[in-house]
């Protein structure tokens, strides 16, 4: 198990080990049990045994007590290798739920943004969620129910709930679940449904920027062995301005979701409505960015690039997924325009610079 690090090591001890950690277990094999919806426990098994779901978590509730930001940079290697896991659903679930002051349920987890949720008097959930991100395999399932005094949270048992199966564009789990008059872990929500989708977004931008590192080195490297006419495919102009616009995708993407880090970080310290500018911002910026980029990779590799085989298809396939979960772009372009519209004509350049 991973012994308890220094923060200024945190980051790139938990990246370089979920990057040596992925790139020898999530095999072909694996990938192709997982895209065939079988569950792949043996890489979850070896995730959670280098304690990277608990990483984010304090000491006090079974973590590590890495830094915010920093545990979070691990998903930009899990979007790195297009991993067919819930390892940014269970950090988060498990991060506000020990904010909350709920016991962490050991194994993957999943939080449920789209949901109606009413309680009996008992402290009972009945309810429904949908596009649960892998709600058939987590052990519970985080969901926000409004109460007279203010937002909920609960943590539901999956033994307690109906699923029905579902798939995201990338054919990962997306399930719908029911449970009627569950008990339930319960506790007061130091925030609301609006910054609890904003924190789901912001683990999509990171791991969309991670996926873009990968494509975009991918397609340099693929650009340099192809050959057509007698030389590689990555010597022609209008391949070279493709290539270039790509990188500068992949790194502007990276900017922006390192801000979404930061915001995150700084609400799981103190909660409040400023996390959604940042994480508006860095959901545009991401998603624009998975869009363009997706497109010129599949250009640039042409049918191959399609196949199941190949690599491409993979991260192209969940940066689209990613790209739709919590929220695209007109959304949250909207949270953005109406956070500097309330700003006002003096306000509105220190708020600029503060997002």
């Amino acid at each position: 198990m991973m012994e308890p690090v220094q923060a200024d090591d945190a980051g790139a001890m938990l990246r370089e080990t979920a990057d040596r950690l992925l790139a020898a277990r999530l095999t072909p094999q694996v990938r192709a049990r997982a895209a065939g919806g079988g569950w792949p426990d043996d890489l979850w098994a070896a995730l959670d045994e280098a304690g990277l779901p608990a990483a984010i978590l304090p000491e006090a509730a079974g973590g590590f007590g890495v830094p915010v930001a920093d545990a979070l940079s691990l998903l930009t290697v899990a979007g790195r290798h297009a991993l067919p896991l819930p390892l940014a659903d269970t950090m988060l679930a498990g991060l506000v739920l020990a904010r909350a002051g709920i016991e962490v349920p050991a194994g993957p987890l999943a939080v449920a943004q789209g949901s109606e949720v009413r309680l009996d008097h008992a402290g009972r959930a009945t309810g429904h969620a949908w596009g649960v991100p892998w709600g058939r395999h987590a052990r519970s399932i985080v969901v926000l129910a409004d109460a007279p005094g203010g937002p909920v949270l609960l943590a539901l048992p999956q033994a307690a709930l109906t699923i029905e199966p579902g798939a995201d564009i990338a054919g990962d789990p997306s399930d719908a679940v029911r449970f009627e008059a569950v008990p339930s872990q319960a506790a007061p929500a130091p925030f609301g449904a609006a910054e609890l989708r904003a924190a789901g977004a912001a683990t999509r931008a990171l791991m969309i920027a991670g996926a873009l590192g990968a494509v975009s080195a991918m397609t340099v490297e693929y650009a340099g062995e192809r050959r057509q006419f007698g030389r590689a495919i990555g010597q022609f102009q209008a391949v070279q301005q493709n290539l270039a616009v790509l990188a500068g995708q992949a790194a502007a993407a990276a900017a922006a979701a390192d801000l979404a880090a930061e915001a995150v970080a700084a609400w799981a310290a103190s909660p409040g409505p400023g996390l959604l500018p940042a994480v508006a911002a860095a959901k545009v910026r991401t998603g624009e960015a998975a869009g363009l980029a997706a497109s010129i990779a599949h250009q640039i590799h042409g049918a191959i690039g399609f196949t199941q085989e190949h690599p491409l298809h993979h991260h192209t396939g969940r940066l689209r997924a990613w790209r739709d979960a919590f929220g695209r772009e007109a959304e949250w372009a909207q949270v953005l325009g109406r956070h500097l519209i309330a700003a006002g004509p003096e306000g509105l350049w220190p708020a600029i610079t503060a997002v």
